[in-house]
């Protein structure tokens, strides 16, 4: 069909490739045999990514499905079928995400490769995350309790509007929540914006008794809006009694302003129509509402040929970085706290790494050791330096100036003396061990001031546990050496397949509301990088994966600067 330099499109390249990617079998949990007949929910999961592809609205997608033949030849349609109303594909993508299906189409990717020879476990991969903007406004607190209120009095309205009429016919009402709290400017004063505040609380209050009256439908309590409101009132209002002892509705102050305290940032509700994204903040100069996405590929060496395909010069092509795990969380929640998951992840697929390459902010003692132990994978990342005093002014003694004797509790200091104590406990809800050396020793010791600065005159070391401290001791020598840091600088790659995922598929805002959507988004997005980089080597030309972006230099100079 294509002859001499022409190259096929891309659907028609992944058809001829990989056959039927999707059937519909994998989808029959979510979409069953009875009922009214709907469209092929494999099919329905094609186009999805075709979608990602490029970057396409549902009405866009569903547009290239009637008009496209190289859409209709991927997914087997004839020349005359009229399509689908746009609406079909958010029906499907809610029921994928009610029946848990969010992973199922990257699964069945990789399996696909794994059983053509481009994917398989072991070599190297590579780990990073960007922020993602949510798919709602950002809302200061006045305007947050507002629009909480005024979501949860559309959501009764219309769900049940005569019980409305009948139970919520309160003065000002109308006139106060017509129209969104953010479409009109809020007053400069303090007073009145604290007046408006005291409203919003008073007339949230009053909803929510409305609706957990006896009297009142039980159902009611199960709109969505209505419990967002509940969670609202509960973290930015206290109810208390007056001096005439009536109820008095005030808003919280944080703890340093002497109020009743604020809940951390991780469970504090940012909107009423989008419940599960956060506010979070990244160094001084990044603050964004919404979550991250964590991105894993595979990163082998270009003399790792797996495959077949032969290049212009008739030599064997290595195969592309391919996308192996995607991660969403919050925006609050640390990298170090989603290693594990993405290697649970990668240990479902049967990818998992020899060695795994992440920055600092994915590891810790405890996760280089565990790694190793539970999945025989090393992970490859500087960790942070020893931040004691002598380490830090690379003067005096520091920690590695002192011999550890763990199976007799007992350190020695440079100059022969013993330690007087070994103390296990916890810090900042981590094993620690503290060492003391008995200050008649250290107050007439002629090396004190390189030692320690305490009054006391007694040096005080802190230890993790012999495995997570050994670790930590090895990474922090071997991070030092010009070859290690030569082997790390693969890592730098995944910075330009972040920077991919944002130009083609627009990951770095949410289309959809809820973690759970918004992970189906950045699976089907990882799904249709795939294939692009895959249609790129199909064809003969490989995506560059040499490139070192400049923050990946940047990165790498701060490394050197730090060791």
């Amino acid at each position: 069909m294509y002859r001499g330099k022409r190259q096929p499109p891309l659907p028609v390249r992944v058809r001829d490739e990989l056959g039927e990617l999707f059937a519909d079998a994998h989808f029959a949990g979510a979409f069953g045999a009875e009922g009214k007949p709907g469209w092929s929910p494999g099919r329905l999961a094609l186009i999805t990514v075709f979608q990602r592809v490029e970057n396409l609205t549902d009405r866009q997608a569903a547009e290239a499905v009637r008009a496209d033949l190289s859409w209709k030849y991927a997914l087997g349609l004839e020349l005359d079928d009229p399509g689908f109303d746009a609406s079909v594909l958010s029906e499907f993508r809610s029921r994928v995400v009610a029946h848990g299906l969010e992973e199922l189409v990257l699964d069945l990717l990789v399996t696909a490769l794994i059983e053509r020879g481009l994917l398989k476990a072991g070599g190297k991969q590579r780990t990073d995350s960007t922020h993602v903007i949510s798919a709602v406004r950002d809302l200061n607190r006045l305007e947050l309790a507002g629009e909480c209120v005024r979501a949860a009095l559309e959501a009764l309205s219309a769900a049940a509007p005569r019980w409305v009429q009948e139970m919520l016919d309160l003065p000002g009402w109308a006139d106060r929540y017509r129209s969104r709290i953010d479409s009109w400017r809020l007053p400069a004063s303090e007073t009145k914006r604290e007046e408006l505040a005291r409203a919003y609380g008073s007339d949230g209050y009053a909803l929510v008794a409305a609706v957990y009256a006896p009297f009142s439908p039980a159902w009611l309590r199960q709109v969505p809006a209505v419990d967002a409101l509940r969670v609202m009132l509960i973290q930015n209002y206290v109810r208390t009694t007056g001096n005439s002892g009536r109820e008095v509705v005030k808003r919280r102050r944080p703890l340093d302003d002497g109020g009743e305290g604020l809940p951390p940032g991780r469970w504090r509700l940012t909107s009423p129509y989008d419940t599960d994204t956060r506010w979070a903040a990244k160094g001084d100069d990044l603050f964004w509402n919404g979550y991250k996405v964590h991105i894993s590929e595979t990163c082998h060496a270009d003399a790792d040929v797996v495959g077949d395909n032969d290049g212009t010069d008739g030599q064997a092509i290595a195969p592309p970085n391919l996308i192996t795990n995607v991660a969403t969380t919050d925006a609050t929640v640390p990298d170090v706290a989603t290693t594990e998951k993405v290697h649970q992840g990668l240990q479902r697929r049967g990818l998992l790494p020899h060695e795994h390459y992440v920055d600092s902010g994915y590891a810790s003692a405890e996760l280089i050791v565990g790694a190793c132990e539970a999945y025989g994978l090393t992970l490859i990342t500087p960790v942070l330096l020893d931040q004691s005093p002598q380490a830090r002014a690379q003067a005096g003694y520091d920690r590695t100036a002192f011999t550890v004797d763990w199976d007799n509790q007992r350190v020695t200091c440079p100059q022969g003396q013993a330690s007087a104590s070994w103390s296990r406990c916890l810090q900042r809800g981590s094993d620690a061990i503290v060492v003391m050396f008995p200050a008649t020793s250290c107050r007439p010791c002629p090396v004190r001031t390189q030692c320690t600065t305490s009054k006391r005159g007694s040096r005080q070391l802190t230890l993790r546990p012999q495995a997570f401290q050994q670790a930590l001791d090895s990474a922090r020598a071997e991070q030092t050496s010009k070859q290690w840091q030569d082997k790390y600088k693969i890592r730098a790659g995944v910075e330009g397949t972040i920077r991919q995922a944002i130009a083609v598929t627009g990951i770095r805002r949410a289309r959809y509301r809820g973690i759970n959507k918004v992970h189906l988004e950045h699976v089907f997005s990882a799904v249709a990088l795939n294939l692009i980089r895959l249609d790129a080597w199909w064809n003969g030309h490989p995506l560059d994966r040499g490139h070192t972006s400049h923050l990946a230099r940047l990165e790498l100079a701060e490394l050197d600067l730090a060791s």
